[in-house]
């Protein structure tokens, strides 16, 4: 076939095949974001440099073994904690009410009442012993039980607490 290099080139070429496996590992990882593919691309670009350097088959792929596994076990934990210290917590669900501001609807006592919290209705109850909350007045939510929101005053301590988070 023309325009094909036929094996004896390939094989006097390794840092050619190194390459291209490096640029593969590369192309996956770009797909996947786990950085495991791209940390066998370093090996598999180790395993290039020591071709191009003249190195035996054995030796380029003794070094680009040594090579991933060494990122793979030292480089990529350490990569993989600072990306998720730097990424924000997200909170999804009914955790996400949890420091919103809510209107009393109808009076909310240790029992029940009725609470508007981000144009939504839900039902409520106090989570601290207090008498009641009186329509109208100001409340935050200290935590969802299951369809409730447990609710403070805004000028509780409890309340102060969740509004800062």
């Amino acid at each position: 076939m023309d325009g094909v290099p036929d094996l004896q080139w390939w094989l006097t070429h390794e840092w050619v095949v190194w390459l291209i496996l490096t640029l593969l590992l590369g192309t996956i990882e770009v797909a996947t974001a786990n950085l495991v593919f791209i940390m066998l691309a370093g090996g598999a670009g180790a395993g290039a440099v020591a071709a191009a350097l003249g190195a035996p088959l054995a030796g380029q792929a003794a070094l680009a073994g040594t090579v991933a596994v060494s990122l793979l076990v030292l480089v990529r934990p350490e990569v993989l904690r600072r990306i998720m210290a730097a990424t924000p917590r997200s909170v999804m669900g009914v955790d996400s009410y949890v420091g919103q501001l809510g209107e009393v609807l109808v009076a909310v006592d240790a029992h029940d009442g009725r609470v508007r919290i981000g144009g939504e209705e839900w039902s409520a109850r106090l989570a601290e012993q207090m008498s009641s909350i009186p329509v109208g007045a100001t409340v935050v939510v200290v935590s969802i039980d299951g369809a409730t929101a447990v609710v403070s005053p805004e000028d509780s301590p409890l309340g102060q607490i969740n509004i800062g988070e």
